[in-house]
């Protein structure tokens, strides 16, 4: 028999269920410390606040990922030690990969393709870049109760 036992405590829900972890051998990841930095990035709203700084002309209708949800998803690989996109199309399915963007792990839309991925790194201009390193300071000041008088 294959109990469920608590997966981290505290942790957010994913898709509107709660997170546990079993032995069953089913859809299995060995990137599972995602969930903890999914956390961070939650409570931070890094991928929102990194996208609202790239300007998007997709048409609306035609929209399947949005720009948030892509820097998220390069970000939890990057932190997986996936530094390229290369690895993005097997990583799509990966059960982890998907909870980390708020989708179920078998029944949930597969996240982003390789192409795709790139098309985005690839949108930003230098003033788009500036713009979101300016964010990246602004994310460090707001970690402090008081933010501080000069950063070194």
């Amino acid at each position: 028999m294959n109990r469920a036992t608590p997966f981290l405590p505290g942790l957010s829900p994913v898709a509107g269920k709660s997170l546990t972890a079993n032995r069953d051998a089913g859809n299995l990841t060995s990137n599972a410390g995602l969930m903890a930095l999914r956390e961070a990035a939650l409570g931070l709203r890094l991928g929102a606040r990194m996208a609202a700084h790239i300007p998007d002309a997709r048409d609306p209708l035609l929209i399947t990922h949005t720009y948030a949800d892509m820097v998220t998803a390069r970000m939890m690989m990057i932190a997986a030690g996936y530094e390229d996109c290369d690895d993005a199309d097997a990583l799509r399915h990966d059960p982890a990969f998907k909870m980390a963007l708020n989708r179920a792990p078998d029944s949930g839309v597969d996240l982003m393709s390789q192409p795709t991925l790139s098309r985005l790194e690839n949108t930003p201009d230098a003033a788009d870049l500036y713009r979101i390193s300016r964010e990246q300071i602004d994310i460090f000041i707001d970690s402090y109760r008081t933010p501080p008088s000069s950063i070194t």
